[in-house]
């Protein structure tokens, strides 16, 4: 019944698997990959007929979690899965990425790529699997894709690379990187890293491009094996040609004359009246509107790809390692509790530092287990900061993955949580865009931290690069222009410290690149950077001593563990009190440490000498400020260090002979009382009248050593 096919290979010590013919035999492609125990099952379909009314390629890629692949049940009402999570939209980031440029130029299909993770071992992260499955399911699905590609994840741990680590693994690297590329070059980098060298970072690009050579053969295999006819695309009508030609002479000199306009708005408009007039001019036929618009958009990368080439001049007029004019501002939303303004060419982001709590900490319900994150870092992209007018909608998959990116590149800078026990939040608005706003975010990010004052080790920087290549030579372009991005290459982004790279993202729209040029970006790369660097410590190069007077004032103490269900109370009784009290807010661990964050010191000071009185034991000898909380006719109780009781007999209450009680206290008196003793049950004899016999007598010896000096 079953037509099955199978190739396998001992891959980074584990055995990798490649199935088809079993399951979703009616996906135009279908590959089941297993890895350990790991398995994700990747189909691809494409329409038979070209979507109409569109000028781009409508690849759709999914990659979804379901819960049952770990054993669980999905929390919440509804027990189902519900919108992607943050890992399932990165990870179709990471698989789009690299496959995109490698379908046929005009081939114009609705296509749509699903990996689905049906098992989880915990120890192989689907993503690379899910990778390697949509590659092998495009190559036998007979859709027009130029692969096969390969991916691997690499680490970087004691001096050595590692193929593929475990998560176990991964928290002694000091690099957790993805790469994916054919077997001639690369085609996306996606990497996280402790300050990395970029001959380090290069040479961890290397060796995956390498290692994963094998996988590239076993897809090649299967495909020779059982891979579908492959469609036919067909060749650009003559007509075409000659449209293209027409376009040319009507548009070229217009469109070279808007691209000398150095100012982006003032350019946009010039392009549009050099593209409304060449439409003009030409006797277009109904349906030929998106032929014309995509015929002018290469006219466009012509230019302005020929421009940068032949004269080394941009569209800005920069030369190609020149970055635009910064400036860094910090300090300029006085109630927020740390804010920046980075400015670069016309491109801004305005970032938001908010320091809270443990309770603020980000609770993450992933296949793996629940953990919690107490960093976040969200970027938005309104529509006015490229001058449009459009909806406000939820983040979409370029605002999580651009947000996720600055979070990397600033990861390893940050405090230990050990040493700065807050939960911290960076918002980031941009508000002007032309050209890497993701790495603005970074920069950004990094003055408001410093300057709401958290002590990160150093000062971190981003910079985007570009590149032109054609067979008469290439191009690297240091900082570049949203056409630049559009219109060019590669978008190869590089952030990290003065010491190092923090995080690495690279992006191919052709078939791949080569060391050479990598070598070449990451070297220009890096003087950029440490141009930034300077550039932002002109605000402010280190963080503040201390956090802004806005923030939460945290101070950290240690209970014994068999205290801390004093503290909690019966059903958290106790600690709610507290916190209604002082206006305090209270985290506390298993091991006893307990963090109290509070805005005004006399809020903290009071929480924490609450908790202390909750936990401190009474000493015989030591005097108490206390409260009566009861009184009986054998004497009163009086409650002391927040919450102990104690006795103070009937005799103890004054020196004095007492007939009754309440001539001496009543309810709700403050007190002072001795703690006399404390016997083997816990129970506490106290005393009013110790306490008096104590103060008469330090007041008679004041008085004696007064006397004496006269």
């Amino acid at each position: 019944m079953f037509s099955e096919h199978r190739k396998e290979l001992t891959w980074g010590g584990r055995q990798l698997v490649l199935e088809t013919g079993k399951l979703a035999r009616q996906a135009d492609g279908a590959v089941m990959v297993t890895y350990g125990d790991t398995m994700v099952l990747c189909t691809a379909v494409a329409q038979k007929e070209p979507k109409p009314g569109v000028d781009f390629f409508p690849l759709t890629v999914n990659y979804q979690e379901k819960t049952f692949a770990t054993g669980k049940i999905p929390g919440g009402f509804f027990k189902r899965e519900g919108r992607p999570n943050e890992k399932e939209t990165l990870t179709s980031r990471l698989i789009d990425r690299p496959i995109r440029p490698l379908f046929a130029k005009g081939f114009q299909n609705e296509t749509q790529v699903i990996c689905t993770v049906l098992s989880h071992d915990l120890e192989n992260d689907p993503d690379i699997v899910s990778l390697i499955g949509a590659s092998a399911a495009l190559t036998i699905s007979g859709i027009p894709f130029m692969g096969p590609i390969g991916g691997a994840r690499v680490g970087y741990i004691n001096g050595d690379y590692v193929l593929n680590p475990s998560p176990d693994d991964l928290k002694n690297s000091d690099l957790d990187m993805v790469v994916a590329g054919t077997p001639d070059a690369v085609l996306m980098v996606e990497s996280e890293a402790k300050e990395l060298s970029e001959e380090t970072m290069l040479g961890a690009v290397m060796f995956a491009q390498s290692e994963f050579q094998p996988v590239i053969q076993k897809i090649i295999e299967l495909a020779e094996e059982c891979a579908k006819d492959p469609w036919v695309v067909p060749d650009p009508a003559p007509e075409k040609t000659e449209l293209a030609q027409k376009i040319i002479d009507l548009a070229e000199s217009n469109i070279r004359e808007a691209y000398s306009e150095t100012v982006k708005q003032t350019r946009v408009e010039k392009i549009a009246t050099a593209k409304a007039a060449a439409i003009e001019s030409l006797d277009i036929e109904e349906g030929s509107e998106n032929l014309v618009n995509g015929l002018l958009k290469d006219l466009e990368k012509s230019v302005v790809r020929g421009n940068i080439l032949d004269t080394g001049n941009r569209i800005d007029g920069r030369d190609t390692k020149t970055v635009r004019p910064i400036v860094a501002e910090v300090g300029i939303l006085p109630r927020c509790h740390g804010s920046a303004l980075f400015t670069r060419g016309e491109t801004q982001a305005l970032c938001v530092a908010t320091l809270g709590t443990g309770q603020d900490e980000q609770i993450i319900d992933a296949l793996e287990g629940e953990y919690r994150e107490n960093f976040m870092l969200h970027y938005n992209f309104p529509p006015y900061s490229v001058g449009e007018a459009g909806f406000l909608r939820s983040p979409g998959r370029r605002e999580i993955g651009h947000g996720k990116l600055a979070w990397r590149a600033l990861q390893s800078v940050l405090p230990s949580k050990d040493d700065f026990p807050y939960t911290m939040r960076v918002v980031s608005e941009i508000t002007e865009s032309n050209g890497s706003s993701s790495m603005a975010t970074v920069c950004g990010t990094s003055l408001s931290l410093m300057d709401a004052g958290v002590p990160i080790s150093r000062p971190v920087a981003g910079i985007a690069m570009g590149l032109i290549k054609e067979d008469r030579g290439f191009a690297v372009l240091s900082d570049i222009l949203g056409d630049e991005d559009h219109l060019g290459d590669m978008d190869f982004k590089v952030a990290g410290t003065s010491e190092g790279v923090t995080s690495l993202q690279m992006d191919i729209k052709i078939t791949g690149i080569t060391e050479e040029i990598m070598q070449t970006a990451l070297e220009q790369a890096c003087e950029g950077r440490l141009h930034i660097l300077g550039e932002m410590a002109k605000a402010l190069d280190t963080a503040r001593l201390d956090v802004s007077n806005n923030a939460p004032r945290i101070t950290t103490l240690s209970v014994p563990k068999d205290k801390i269900r004093d503290v909690i109370g019966t059903g958290g009784k106790v600690i709610r009190e507290i916190c209604e009290v002082t206006g305090a807010k209270i985290d506390i661990n298993d091991d006893g440490v307990i963090n109290v964050a509070a805005v005004s010191a006399e809020a903290g000071d009071a929480a924490i000498n609450w908790i202390k009185g909750i936990v401190a034991e009474p000493e015989v000898g030591v005097i108490y400020d206390g409260k009566v909380v009861k009184v009986v006719d054998f004497g009163a109780f009086v409650n002391f260090l927040g919450a102990k009781d104690g006795l103070v007999h009937i005799s103890e209450l004054a020196s004095q002979r007492v007939g009754k009680v309440t001539d001496i206290v009543n309810e709700g008196d403050q007190v002072k009382v001795k703690v006399l003793a404390v016997d083997n049950r816990g129970k506490v004899k106290l005393s009013i009248k110790a306490v008096d016999q104590e103060t008469g007598e330090e007041i008679k010896k004041e008085k004696e050593e007064t006397s004496d000096a006269e």
